[in-house]
């Protein structure tokens, strides 16, 4: 049976607190662990209205503190706004407070990506606008045109949250440097240009679980596959290049101590009620929320259907979340867990990754429960 996790953004909907949203995180992870669920992480979001998870390694440490069991970690730890040394200190902590439980998931999220940037304006000035996305089904798995984020990449906000979330003045490292810097801290071996070894207390030593998360078979992808380390793809943020990033994964693949062959987990947005009609209605609001996450503005609080019907779309509007809502499986928890195996036989999944936002917390619940209730039972044994 193919291991089903969570990924909770600690959503705050209209009626509720950021307060309240923590709380109730805590509440779905005691309930996903009953459920079965093998792993439970939390993203990292800033400046984000309808998001609560801004500082993973403290909620990740409430998390573990209220369960006894499931996997809690990161998906992931966003290194552009953080050094090596302190990941390795927290989630050095997190682990020796809950060995064997911890997951260290690290992202390129929040990197300054300045080339990126100029190409985009460059774009923008120009008047290019790019090609229109095209969709296609690959074994059953529908593949949407790839979404442009370069909107996002002119926009000053991001920008600005940058900036706050950085001391002046600081330059993130490569990528592939800072993964490097965090296993050899991890093991004990860091050393300067100039010969002089550092420690990190606690950290050194650590039985944290280092994942790598990507949305494209670009340089996350990569570093994963090189150093030997198991990698998480983002289906749920970028399906468009799933397909891509596992590829890439498994081309630059090298065995390591960490895994001899490669290992893949795939990420899923779901809404799973009795009826695929419930389901529909819980989902949604999803797409306005989507809008708001890709207009730069930062996610807001999860709609309710009056302020859904109130909002006026455009056509522009619905092409901007088009590859999202069509790739989101709302269903009943049979029609679920078809889409699900689809996804997993597509993609070569090991494990998958589930994350689901709806208006009442109760429904969250629910659709996690009867996921993991339909999931556990094996097809062929419906016969």
């Amino acid at each position: 049976m193919t291991p089903l996790s969570i990924l909770d953004l600690a959503p705050v909907t209209e009626d509720s607190s950021p307060a309240e949203a923590l709380r109730n995180t805590i509440d779905l992870a005691r309930k996903a662990e009953a459920a079965g669920y093998l792993r439970y992480w939390v993203a990292e979001h800033h400046f984000a209205p309808g998001v609560a998870a801004s500082a993973p390694a403290v909620l990740i440490g409430a998390i573990a503190a209220a369960t006894s069991r499931i996997r809690v970690g990161s998906g992931a730890v966003q290194l552009g706004h953080q050094t090596p040394a302190a990941v390795v200190e927290a989630f050095g902590t997190l682990s020796a407070l809950y060995p064997g439980r911890i997951d260290l998931g690290l992202g390129r999220s929040g990197q300054r990506r300045t080339e990126e940037r100029k190409r985009a304006a460059r774009r923008a000035a120009s008047g290019e606008a790019p090609p229109p996305p095209e969709a296609k089904v690959i074994d059953g798995l529908l593949i949407p045109g790839k979404y442009s984020h370069s909107h996002l990449l002119t926009s000053p906000r991001p920008a600005v949250a940058a900036r706050l979330l950085q001391q002046p003045g600081a330059q993130t490292p490569d990528f592939g440097d800072q993964v490097d810097d965090i296993l050899a801290f991890l093991a004990g071996t860091w050393r300067s240009e100039d010969g002089i070894t550092m420690e990190t207390v606690p950290g050194t030593g650590s039985d944290a679980e280092v994942w790598i998360l990507g949305s494209s078979g670009g340089q996350s992808a990569r570093v994963a596959g090189a150093l030997g380390l198991p990698f998480a793809a983002n289906y749920h943020v970028s399906p468009a290049t799933v397909l891509e990033a596992v590829s890439a994964y498994r081309d630059a693949f090298r065995p390591s101590s960490v895994l001899r062959r490669p290992h893949v987990l795939v990420s899923a947005d779901v809404v799973v009620a009795p009826t695929d009609a419930e389901a529909r209605e819980l989902a949604a609001p999803y797409g306005l929320w989507v809008r708001s996450v890709r207009s730069g503005d930062g996610a807001m609080r999860f709609p309710s259907p009056a302020t859904v019907a109130a909002e006026p779309w455009t056509d522009s509007d619905r092409a901007l979340v088009a590859d999202r809502t069509s790739t989101q499986f709302a269903g009943s928890p049979a029609s679920v867990a078809k889409q699900l195996r689809v996804l997993r036989d597509a993609t070569g999944a090991d494990e998958l990754l589930v994350t689901t936002i709806t208006g009442r917390h109760s429904d969250r619940v629910r659709s996690f429960e009867l996921l993991a209730r339909e999931w556990s039972v094996e097809p062929r044994e419906r016969i």
